[in-house]
């Protein structure tokens, strides 16, 4: 069996396109650039995509859960601060992530058990991160009068 057709083997392949970036192609045929230059105000940094992946799928699985509990949400926002230790490897030691939520009557239960059920059963780059470094989640819930 070729790596090509493993049951849940995910490849992603980069290419270098020159200066301080990389053309990569996600498994799913997306294409996206990425620069490794800490200051590269043309691409964002593989570190800083983290941040985006993480916020990306718990923003996923709230929404997704949310729909199911016919929560009225008409704005969602997920901020999402990593704070980088000084020498290298300069990963993340904390990370937070924000949720901020508008909407008619929107259950803060509902919207605390969504949060909850991403972090700790859904979200795979979640569970990825939480192996490694604290993250620490909280919400806004601001009612919009109908």
């Amino acid at each position: 069996m070729s790596d090509e057709t493993k049951a849940g083997l995910k490849i992603a392949r980069l290419r270098y396109a020159g200066e301080d970036q990389f053309v990569g192609k996600t498994p799913s045929g997306h294409a996206l650039v990425t620069g490794f230059a800490p200051d590269s105000e043309s691409a964002p940094t593989p570190v800083e995509l983290v941040l985006i992946a993480l916020g990306g799928c718990m923003g996923a699985d709230v929404v997704s859960i949310l729909k199911k509990k016919r929560q009225r949400v008409t704005s969602y926002e997920i901020e999402v601060r990593g704070l980088r230790r000084d020498e290298h490897p300069r990963i993340y030691t904390s990370i937070e992530v924000i949720h901020r939520f508008r909407g008619h009557q929107i259950d803060a239960k509902a919207v605390a058990r969504a949060i909850e059920l991403s972090e700790t059963k859904y979200c795979s780059v979640s569970a990825m991160l939480a192996a490694a470094v604290e993250i620490s989640t909280r919400y806004e819930i601001s009612d919009e009068e109908e």
